[in-house]
């Protein structure tokens, strides 16, 4: 049995966690799903035999999806941060969680169907808003105020002004 991580993010879904799990593994590299486990009793949110926990990794992150029922929601005070080098993999990304029955949101955020958010964040946006130039790092800001999924090509011309 291999050792499980020191620290591992626990993600509470209403009976999804394994379709979810999966998802993330078939959308995001260096993703993958590992030991699926079922209750050995009833549960407040199910019965025995049922898929309680799941292993996974987001990116090579470890995680751990429980299928705790619906009294506690995902919120935007959790959200995966993932790193773009380029519009292609922006793109990618944000429509694969868009179009799986996702919801967009402002500035580079969208939102699973599970209710998990993500940001999306363009390497060049991140440049930008923490140019050591004010007048440009404000230029940048402003433009991905007005975005939902961060068009770099936009970013850029702000940033030149």
């Amino acid at each position: 049995m291999t050792p499980p991580a020191k620290s591992t993010i626990c993600l509470w879904y209403d009976g999804q966690a394994e379709a979810a799990a999966k998802f993330y593994a078939q959308t995001f590299p260096n993703s993958s799903v590992g030991a699926v486990h079922h209750a050995p009793g009833d549960f407040p949110a199910g019965k025995a035999g049922q898929v309680l926990t799941v292993e996974f990794t987001v990116f090579g992150v470890p995680c751990l999806g429980l299928n705790g029922g619906p009294e506690f929601k995902h919120s935007e005070a959790f959200s995966f941060q993932i790193a773009t080098e380029d519009q292609a993999e922006t793109d990618r990304y944000w429509n694969a969680i868009v179009g799986n029955g996702g919801q967009e949101s402002a500035c580079g955020w969208c939102r699973d169907k599970w209710g998990l958010s993500w940001q999306i964040t363009p390497i060049a946006l991140t440049l930008a808003v923490t140019d050591p130039d004010p007048g440009v790092a404000k230029r940048a800001f402003e433009a991905m105020m007005q975005m939902k999924k961060i068009d770099i090509a936009a970013i850029e011309a702000a940033r030149r002004g």
